[in-house]
């Protein structure tokens, strides 16, 4: 049936032939020119902007070229020597161990650094804020210990379990202070309400 189906399609295609009507395409060119947007020339002043963006940056590129081998004569600046890189181990992290890790480890790290970047600190906190920085730099050791036992030993998952447990301590640790230290400042506000 399908071969009739086809011998039935060829047959008609040969006996009936389509023409188009005279002037079709005419009419047709001239639809598409009034619905086509007319493209406007360029002119010469983006020609001169892009000129002179592209000579500002070269400009800006070369005074940095030729600056950066000045020499620095403060007092204060400590002049640091890189280790040759053949000498030095390269050190595998949590995130270097799979994607998952390191979106783990992006997301621990960044809400790590965004929590300890709004604390305030004051004076009347100084104290409180000095002890949990201490528990936290504890942890700093313990996880740069924990990086050092993944790069001896190799990726096991005690050791990735026990970084993660880390990340988590150090946040919720930096939680708890930020709770503290907003209830130290509520009392604090509470009191002088009082004393008014």
């Amino acid at each position: 049936m399908a071969q009739d189906l086809k011998k039935l399609f060829e047959q008609k295609r040969n006996e009936e032939t389509f023409e188009m009507k005279k002037g079709h395409s005419a009419r047709f060119l001239e639809r598409l020119d009034n619905e086509m947007p007319v493209r406007k020339k360029t002119s010469s002043r983006q020609w001169l902007r892009i000129a002179a963006t592209v000579v500002v940056l070269l400009g800006i590129g070369t005074f940095f070229f030729f600056n950066t081998d000045q020499k620095i004569n403060d007092p204060n600046t400590k002049v640091v020597q890189r280790e040759n890189p053949e000498d030095t181990q390269q050190n595998i992290s949590l995130g270097d161990l799979s994607p998952d890790l390191q979106k783990l480890e992006t997301y621990y790290l960044a809400n790590i650094n965004l929590e300890l970047a709004s604390l305030e600190v004051s004076d009347e906190n100084k104290d409180l804020v000095d002890g949990y920085m201490e528990q936290l730099s504890e942890l700093s050791t313990e996880y740069n210990q924990l990086i050092e036992e993944l790069n001896e030993i190799g990726p096991n998952d005690q050791t990735i379990e026990a970084l993660i447990n880390n990340f988590q301590l150090q946040l919720t640790l930096i939680q708890k202070l930020k709770t503290k230290l907003n209830q130290l400042k509520s009392s604090e506000n509470e009191q002088q309400a009082n004393i008014i």
